[in-house]
């Protein structure tokens, strides 16, 4: 994409008039020709008024000069004053004016023998501006100096003439910035402006210093000029350390500054060895004896050594000294040596108090300038040999700034973690200079060291990938892959993550790309290095793609494909040919996108890189067929026909013309993809088709621009006929679009076509004259009526689509030009305005500003003025105003009319205002018309500011009616609680009329309210009669909801429109003397209080939320208005709020609800109007502040010191969860940290309550947002060392408090000790985790909490105990975990005794458990497993198997040690020998054996009871199942069979379901991963028969639900021939008993959802087995079974069925369907099996995706001979499914010989189920008015689509010639009902009001659909009636 270059802005010259006249006066003088016609043409210019001539002159006058010869032209009056002309008119001009340059260029053409004047001349003119005292002016000069340093040399020798003065100008300049700096708290926008100037004049004057580094040093030599430009120098040496050490100002500023200090003294001193020792005192803040620097610089830099400085400061000077010193190119000094190394551990010792991020920013970057500055210095020769000895791999300097790498690899800041890659290269590359020259990086055993460290690391680290990417860069691919052979297909699978998929991409770009190199290296130009580099890239990814789900393979797409398509495009064909020779079968595992998927995957991005051309007959690109195009396109998976469609639409070249194909594509594509739940599927719709219309756009005029220029006929006739077809093919994409407009269309479908066609108006706009494609003329009426109705959608989203849109249609069309039509629009929107239903107000909004264009709308206002009594404004007819100005000042003088009117009855009566009048809908509409409009043009200005001021006056008077309600203690109830006697009295009016009862009685059940006596009665007119008939008399029905809606929207809306008031009207100022502004100051002002308080006072979270939107507005006007006092406001406001929250008590007016209510939003939106560039002064003091008050009070909990507690953390919560506030909260969160923890240990629980809420939030900003259900994902944790290095004050705080929460949590004495704040730190330890780069001397190490989380184990509180051991397992290293493990066992008791404490024990032997189960997960175990060979875990095992013995009194820990064995017999977690381990699976079996559950010793252990036994018994059932189902080889029990058959018996028998439970669920596991896996390596199968009649006699007789539903699910997985007969103990079913058993069963537990699945599952394989074995010898009772199961079937599918229900019903029709759907020979009959068909086309238009997409897949299972179209083969989209299944089942109708039965049914079907009596009962009560209406149940299914499709198969149903027609009776009773619907929707409509589209949506809808269905099954009717023989 080119960019076009800005072009500059040229102004004209303007001087005063004297100085004109003066300069014109010189220039008149006498003098030689050339002389006369120079100064002629600087006359013409200084008599031009256009910036371009004299831009043009001045360029003149410069060749002129040029052309002048000392001997032609003497040096005389007229000349100088040539130059004097130029000189004046360069000085003021702005910097950036062509002009300037156009003088600058003019003087530089001087000759030689004139320069010496022209310097004087310039330096004259600069030396007056120089001098200037005008701070305003300040900028200017600066700006004027930097020119002349520009390119400029004879400007540059003006600035070295002048050298002190203009040292001396920066000075004064700095100075003064200094001083109003001070001056100017609060005021951002002048605060961040005067940082601009001050950097400004920094930079400027480094520039100078550098410039003149030549004369400055030959004028300090010089002593005339000495004392003067020391002076000079020294003052600006001042001002620099003033801005380095003052931190008002921002850091760009102060870092700018420590480079100039450092440059100045390079200037005065040299680059050699004594400004080396300076800078280096500088840094280490010591002042040295011996420096050599003169005395004045030394007192200057007096500031610089004191030890009370900012810790910033040395950051600024390293930062100087690297980018102002000498280090590239020249050989360093010892000095300069020691200089170097000691600017990185100055900045390393920053890094622990580094808060801010910005600050960690700057220390990132220096530190990349340092590495780069060392690199440069290690180039030179000889190598610098202290350099050499410091930085070379594992010396104390490079191990350092290693750690400081991993310790912000992931910081939250892009810049931080991309400057510590750099960083960690460069390290690379100075380890590498600093060994031998030659030597091969590949056997350098640190880098080894390093890279097998890198590669050991969690793949879920960040910061991993990139350093491996350097790696990569550093020993090549090879040697990666070397090391990890899997390394491409891990990365692979990670790209499914979004976070780590761009990570992942980057490091396997840098690896194919450097492998690819080194192939072709090795095999020269050839091709023979592709199969190598496919097997190791290409090969691994087809896999990925083909088996993984779709979403998991987005990123693929995104970031990786296109990258390796780019680096080898060759690859593609060799992809294509890869996926098209896979067997048609492979679709991978269920949800993977198959091969037909991954194919549109590689093909869309080789596409969009141009390796692929476009269709090319019926082959696409030459490589794959259009069918299974047009396949993919309607796939089942959402990502695979997105990829088709970017295939499709997605182009190189925007211009390339669209094939006819292609096309036919779309229109393939876009009928069944409208209606798409998923919001990514349908942005990336809209997003992709809108790249087509664009490539249709530029293509159309790519083609009719050749069309103008083209001679050849043919090549004309080609053109001409592309052009045709975009005609043709965007009139069909827009019919087609605004088709499905109709009433009950989806939302997706409405958002779906709405966007398209904004897209098409934007790109082709729907015009009717002859320029384009002309698409206005397909615009009909209907079109546009359809677009106008959706204004009456309850989605947001669509209203404002179609508002948008109708403005682009044509407006004949839209037809608002016909007074009527605007009339009756007007009254609907007025009327709707009054709505009690919230969302029709939003409609009258949405219609007025449509309206607002019209030029008739101020004659219909009149109108509805005088019809409803209101009056009327007079007409505005002024010239200048435009139409929406006036028509949108009529509207809203009306709606204010209306709404003082309205307000005035609100205040006399609540409950009428909320019943009939609410007042929220008149202000929405005041405030969205006010948004069309722009206020900085207005003509009117009078009429609006006294609309402005009645505005904020009736806004007040809004807010006074409905602020009792929304203020009280408890709006939601109106409860009177309240004592303010401010409110009370309002508020008890309002009780007055609602009369609230002790019941909720009043809550459902509206009250009546009589209109007329209302008024004059007022409250006591409330009675308790029964509603009359809201369509005979005018009556109000009121709930207790509908008021408090009322109350907290009007709120709301006043809120928004006071903020839009103040956000959008230009402010009226009295100094500025503006005409146009609208608002005054003190309006402001008093609109800020009015929000103050509404924040601090409301206790409605509905009303200060919008109260808190409409304040941010007014914030953020009071930081950009220019007006001095409105930017104090803020400051004054937090100050005094948060003065108010100190002295807080239960007394104050502050909301004290336990969340503080408005108070944080209101600080909130204070501190986010503070800009991110300003120093955040007001973020700093109020986190101060917060944080002393939520710290407990030294004298304890008082009420007094309770209640600002709790509002400065429930403040201090907004400000951690608000996002704008971003980075710059991070510097703050350990002391909030600290207020969270200390505050749970207080005894009120507000105070803790305030405390959990900060904790969870605090907790949510360190480690990021939960990006899954895991609560102890790896993906939300961090390494200990960035943890501490980011918060370093939480060290020896978590540890301190660790250790006293640990010393209280002992349970020898019996009695339960729970520290309050043990679960947080807990909580919080839990999350990090030792990295295996951590060195063993890290002073933020995580060993000193390990003895505490320890000793946490022995609470006598089990979940304490629980969360000990989960807190241990991160801080442990996987290569401590065998000796760990060791310790751990090794400190239990080894024999029973009276000091065993069993809490001990138990604590113990969870940390054990919890540490093997997270080393068994390890990634990198297998690397240090040789490290625990040392251990001896055995020798620590053996004495203490008493634990699981019944020596063990307690059965938790014996259950506990029951699952530690089974671990260490199982999976082998820890090193052990073979004997041994044999040795230990016997003693465990032996264990098992005699345990209670397989031995007991009595009726008590038969009956085990007490603490712990479930637990015990359930760790028994466990191994137990693990010998007998999961790994019985390795128990060495196989010759057992008996035994083992035994076993599982025992468990199913056991008398405790736990047991039973647990034992099924490994049971159905086992069964179902051999299932899944029967087609690829299976498990070993079980090694006995399983005890078949005891799961069958179990299912008949088993009592809880849970096992039932567990033994079904078992008996569904296994063979049907293994379970038939059926056995009942010792009885055997025959199969239709045994079906009548499981479908009775099925129909008595619809209570259990998991159970009636299960039952419905296995009871359809029984149906399917009977119908496949005895087809047509089916007995009564088994037909009478299979229509029981038909019917729970049908009953499963209905809309109200929980979701399980139908995907089973789904899945069990699909298994149906070969047997019993298509079935020749009609097993169920016809009328069942066409129920079971209706079932099906139910489920395929359910609301739940999942149960849509599951009931598609019965084209899977159709027979072949049914399917006609290729697209059929496949795996469709429900949409066409549901098509193909009607075109099947009509083919199955002639199959059968039913097609007159068949046709009767879909004509019933078609005319629907809502008859007569359904649409009379719907129209009885229209009226009845429900404050939140309910539509249907299903939001995705169209009916009328439903009906049409029905239609067009039905007049497509051709009967066969031996098919007798339908009957003529049938015929009759069809045409009835079809007259009685029709009848009853006309009824219907004429009952309802004008325009039923808005104010009666959902009726109007439904009896449209009715008459819509009537409609259709007419001509279904007049075709049946003509194939009827004359009667």
């Amino acid at each position: 994409m080119v960019v076009k270059k800005k072009t500059p802005k040229v102004e004209a010259l303007t001087l005063d008039s004297a100085e004109l006249e003066r300069l014109r006066i010189s220039l008149s003088v006498a003098g030689d020709d050339r002389s006369t016609q120079l100064a002629q043409t600087l006359k013409d210019c200084l008599g031009s008024s256009d910036p371009v001539h004299q831009v043009q002159l001045i360029s003149k006058a410069g060749s002129m000069f040029e052309k002048l010869k000392e001997e032609e032209t003497p040096s005389g009056p007229l000349l100088l004053a040539c130059l004097d002309t130029l000189a004046v008119i360069y000085v003021p001009l702005q910097a950036k004016n062509p002009l300037k340059r156009a003088i600058a260029s003019a003087l530089g053409n001087v000759p030689d023998w004139l320069q010496e004047q022209t310097v004087s001349c310039l330096s004259a003119h600069l030396s007056v501006t120089l001098s200037t005292l005008d701070s305003e002016q300040y900028s200017h000069v600066t700006e004027c100096i930097t020119s002349c340093l520009d390119g400029f040399p004879t400007g540059e020798k003006c600035v070295h003439s002048l050298l002190t003065e203009v040292l001396q100008f920066f000075q004064r300049a700095l100075s003064e910035y200094i001083q109003m700096n001070r001056g100017l708290a609060g005021c951002h926008v002048a605060q961040a402006q005067l940082m601009q100037f001050s950097l400004t004049v920094v930079k400027t004057s480094m520039l100078m210093v550098q410039r003149s580094q030549e004369p400055i040093s030959s004028a300090l030599r010089a002593p005339s000029h000495r004392t003067s430009l020391q002076q000079a120098l020294s003052g600006l040496l001042d001002c620099y350390i003033h801005i380095l050490t003052d931190e008002e100002f921002i850091q760009s500023v102060q870092s700018t500054a420590g480079m100039a200090v450092v440059l100045l003294m390079r200037t005065v001193m040299g680059n050699g060895d004594d400004v080396a020792i300076m800078v280096a005192n500088l840094l280490l803040c010591s002042e040295e004896e011996g420096c050599s620097a003169p005395q004045w610089l030394r007192e200057n830099c007096a500031g610089l050594f004191q030890s009370s400085r900012p810790s910033a400061v040395a950051l600024y000077l390293c930062h100087g000294a690297l980018a102002m010193l000498s280090w590239k190119g020249r050989t360093l000094s010892q000095q300069g040596e020691k200089l170097l190394l000691l600017v990185p551990n100055v900045l390393l010792s920053l890094d622990t108090s580094v808060k801010e991020s910005s600050t960690a920013m700057v220390v990132a970057r220096v530190l990349t300038l340092w590495s780069g500055a060392a690199v440069d210095c290690l180039w030179t020769d000889p190598r610098p040999p202290l350099l050499r000895d410091s930085l070379v791999g594992g010396s104390p300097l490079h191990s350092r700034l290693l750690d400081h790498i991993y310790a912000h690899w992931e910081h939250p800041l892009d810049g931080v973690r991309h400057q510590t890659r750099t960083l960690f290269r460069n390290l690379l590359h100075l380890h590498q200079l600093c060994g031998e020259d030659e030597a091969d990086p590949t056997k350098d055993p640190y880098i080894s060291k390093l890279t097998q460290s890198l590669l050991g690391l969690e793949w879920h680290m960040k910061g991993k990938y990139g350093s491996l990417a350097c790696l990569v860069e550093h020993l090549g691919a090879e040697y990666l892959l070397k090391l990890e052979a899997s390394l491409p297909s891990r990365l692979l699978g990670l790209m499914g993550d979004q976070t780590l998929a761009p990570y992942a991409s980057e490091l396997l770009e840098k690896l194919f790309v450097n492998h690819k190199a080194q192939l072709c290296g090795c095999h020269g130009d050839g091709n023979g290095w592709t199969d190598a580099w496919h097997r190791t890239w290409v090969t691994p990814l087809l896999q990925v793609m083909c088996r993984a789900r779709p979403d998991q393979t987005t990123y693929i797409l995104d970031y990786f494909l296109p990258k390796l398509l780019r680096c080898n495009p060759s690859s593609l064909s060799h992809m294509v040919q890869a996926l098209q020779e896979m067997p048609a079968g492979t679709e991978g595992p269920p949800g993977g996108r198959g091969a037909v998927g991954a194919l549109m995957t590689c093909l869309r991005a080789a596409r969009a890189q141009g390796v692929l051309q476009s269709a090319q007959g019926e082959i696409w690109g030459g490589l794959v067929p259009l069918p299974l195009l047009r396949q993919a396109l309607v796939h089942k998976h959402d990502q695979v026909r997105m990829d088709a469609l970017g295939l499709v639409c997605e182009s190189h070249r925007s211009t390339e013309t669209l094939s006819t194909q292609e096309m036919d594509l779309i229109r393939h594509f876009l009928p069944s993809n409208m209606n798409s739940q998923s919001p990514g599927v349908r942005q990336q719709t809209v997003s992709l088709l809108k790249k087509l219309l664009c490539r249709m756009k530029d293509s159309a005029q790519f083609l009719q621009k050749r069309l103008g220029q083209e001679r050849d006929q043919q090549q004309r006739e080609t053109d001409q006929y592309a052009l045709s077809t975009y005609k043709e093919f965007l009139c069909w994409f827009s019919d087609t679009l605004f088709h499905v407009l109709h009433p009950g269309a989806s939302y997706s479908t409405c958002l779906t076509a709405l966007h398209l066609l904004g897209l098409v108006a934007e790109l082709f706009t729907f015009q009717t004259g002859p320029d384009g494609f002309a698409l206005g003329e397909s615009v009909t009426y209907a079109h546009a009526q359809a677009v106008l109705y959706c204004l009456a959608s309850n989605f947001l989203e669509v209203k404002q689509l179609a508002s948008a849109l109708l403005q682009k249609l044509p407006p004949p069309a839209v037809g608002m030009q016909e007074p009527e039509r605007l009339l009756s629009l007007l009254r609907a929107a007025l009327d709707l305005s009054t709505s009690t239903k919230p969302f029709d107000s939003v409609t009258a909004a949405h219609l007025l500003n449509l309206l607002l264009h019209q030029g008739a709308l101020q004659q219909a206002l009149l109108s509805c003025a005088q019809e409803q009594g209101v009056s009327s404004q007079q007409l505005q007819t002024s010239e200048a105003a435009s139409v929406l100005e006036k028509n949108t000042l009529a509207v809203v003088q009306f709606l204010m009319t209306c709404l003082k009117s309205e307000v005035k009855r609100a205040e006399s009566s609540l409950l009428q205002a909320a019943a009939s009048y609410p007042l929220y809908g008149r202000a929405h509409c005041i405030t969205a018309a006010l948004q069309q409009l722009n206020t900085r043009s207005l003509v009117l200005i009078s009429e609006w500011r006294s609309l402005v001021s009645d505005l904020i006056a009736v806004c007040y008077r809004m807010s006074d009616v409905v602020s009792p309600v929304v203020q009280s203690s408890s709006p939601e109830g109106l409860i009177p609680m309240d004592t303010d006697s401010e409110t009370s009295a309002g508020l008890q009016r309002i009780l007055q009329e609602i009369q609230p009862r002790d019941t909720n009685h009043f809550f459902n059940t509206a009250r009546q309210l009589d209109q007329h006596t209302a008024a004059q009665n007022g409250p006591e007119c409330l009675t308790n009669k029964a509603p009359v008939d809201s369509m005979g008399g005018e009556g109000y029905r009121v709930t207790a909801q509908m008021v408090l809606v009322c109350c907290w929207r009007s709120m709301k809306e006043v809120s928004m429109l006071l903020g839009e008031l103040c956000q959008s009207m230009p402010l009226h100022t009295p100094n500025t003397h503006s005409h146009t502004g609208l608002i005054t100051e003190e309006q402001v002002e008093g609109v800020g209080q009015y929000f103050r308080e509404q924040l601090l006072q409301s206790r409605h979270r509905g009303a200060f939320e919008l109260a808190y939107v409409g304040f941010v507005r007014l914030t953020e006007m009071l930081c950009r208005s220019g007006s001095g006092t409105l930017q104090q406001l803020p400051a004054r406001w937090l100050k005094e709020v948060l003065e108010e929250v100190k002295t807080s008590d239960p007394s104050s007016k502050l909301c004290a609800t336990r969340r503080s209510a408005g108070i944080p939003f209101y600080i909130q939106a204070l501190l986010s109007s503070e800009p991110k560039s300003s120093s955040c002064s007001l973020l700093k003091m109020t986190m101060r502040e917060l944080t002393a008050l939520a710290m407990p009070g030294q004298d304890g909990a008082s009420e007094s010191s309770t209640v600002p507690q709790v509002h400065a953390l429930n403040i201090l919560r907004a400000l951690y969860r608000d996002t704008r506030l971003g980075e710059q909260i991070v510097p703050f969160v350990s002391e909030g940290m600290q207020a969270a923890v200390l505050g749970f240990t207080s005894p009120i629980w507000a105070v803790r309550n305030s405390s959990t809420l900060l904790f969870s939030t605090l907790i949510t900003r360190i480690f990021g947002v939960k990006r899954g259900k895991d609560e102890h994902s790896k993906k939300n944790r961090m390494t200990g060392r960035e943890f501490f290095t980011r918060f370093p004050a939480l060290y020896p705080f978590l540890l301190s408090q660790l250790e006293e929460a640990a010393s209280s949590v002992d349970s020898d004495s019996g009695q339960v000790k729970l520290h309050p704040s043990l679960f947080l730190l807990l909580l919080v330890l839990g999350r990090l985790y030792p990295s295996p780069m951590d060195g063993s001397s890290s002073p933020l190490g995580l060993a000193p909490f390990m003895p505490f989380i320890i000793r946490c184990g022995r609470s006598a509180v089990y979940r304490t105990r629980e969360m000990a051991a989960r807190a241990l397992v991160p801080f442990v290293l996987v290569t401590q975990v065998p000796s760990t493990v060791q310790a751990l066992l090794e400190s239990l008791p080894v024999e029973p005794g009276p000091g065993s404490q069993q809490n001990h024990i138990h604590g113990t032997l969870l940390q054990v458990l919890f540490l093997l189960r997270s080393y068994l997960t390890e990634t990198h175990r297998s690397q240090s497993d040789a490290r625990g060979r040392n251990c001896d875990v055995p020798s620590a095992l053996w004495p203490r198997m008493w634990l699981a013995t019944r020596r063990n009194p307690c059965l938790v820990t014996r259950g506990t040690f029951l699952d530690l064995l089974g671990l260490f017999c199982r999976s082998l977690p820890c090193p052990m020998g073979d004997c041994e381990l044999k040795k230990l699976r016997e003693e465990t079996l032996t264990i098992l054996l005699e345990s209670e559950l397989l031995a007991p010793r009595g009726p008590s252990e038969v009956s085990l009871s007490g603490p712990g036994s479930t637990q015990y018994l359930q760790s028994l059932a466990r191994l137990a199942t693990s010998v007998c189902l999961e790994s019985p080889d390795l128990w060495g029990k196989r010759e057992s069979l008996g035994l083992l058959k035994d076993l599982l018996r025992c468990l199913l028998h056991c008398r405790h379901y736990e047991v039973r439970q647990l034992a099924l669920e490994e049971l159905l596991r086992r069964l179902e991963t051999e299932r899944d896996l029967s087609k690829g390596p299976s498990l070993q199968p079980l090694p006995f028969d399983l005890c078949i009649p005891t799961l069958t006699s179990l299912a008949l007789h088993e009592t809880h639900p849970q096992c039932l539903t567990k033994v079904l699910q078992v008996l569904s997985v296994l063979p049907l021939v293994s379970i038939l007969p059926w056995q009942d103990r010792e009885v055997s079913l025959s199969n239709e008993e045994a079906l009548d058993r499981v479908i009775t069963l099925a129909e008595t537990s619809t209570h259990s959802v998991e159970l009636h699945c299960a039952a419905l599952s296995l009871a359809s394989r029984l149906v399917v087995h009977l119908a496949e074995m005895t087809p047509q010898e089916l007995g009564v009772a088994a037909v009478s079974h299979m229509s029981r199961w038909g019917a729970l079937v049908m009953q499963c599918c209905g809309e109200e069925q929980p979701g399980e229900f139908k995907l089973v019903a789904a899945e069990v029709l699909v298994n149906a369907m070969p047997t019993l759907l298509t079935n020749p020979a009609l097993p169920l009959g016809v009328s069942d099996t066409l129920a079971l068909w209706r079932s099906l086309f139910t489920l395929l238009q359910d609301e739940d995706q999942d149960v849509r997409d599951r009931a598609a897949d019965f084209i899977g299972q159709v027979p072949t001979h049914l399917l006609t179209t290729d697209v059929a083969k496949g795996a469709v989209s429900p949409p066409v499914a549901l098509d193909l299944g009607v075109g099947i089942l009509c083919q199955l109708f002639q199959v059968w010989g039913q097609v007159a039965a068949g046709t009767v049914t879909l004509t019933e079907w078609l005319l629907g189920e809502e008859r007569a009596e359904t649409c009379s009962e719907q129209t009885v009560d229209l009226d009845e008015e429900f404050l939140f209406e309910k539509g249907d149940l299903n939001l995705w299914a169209e009916p009328l689509q439903w009906a049409r499709l029905l239609h067009r198969h039905l007049c497509a149903l051709s009967p066969v010639s031996r098919d007798p027609p339908v009957s003529v009776a049938e015929i009759d009773r069809l045409s009835a009902a079809r007259d009685a619907n029709a009848r009853s929707a006309r009824r219907g409509e004429s009952d309802l009001p004008p325009l039923p589209q808005f104010s009666a949506t959902i009726e109007h809808a439904k009896l449209k659909l009715i008459g819509d269905r009537a409609a259709l099954t007419q001509t279904v009717l007049d075709k049946l009636k003509s194939a009827v023989p004359s009667r």
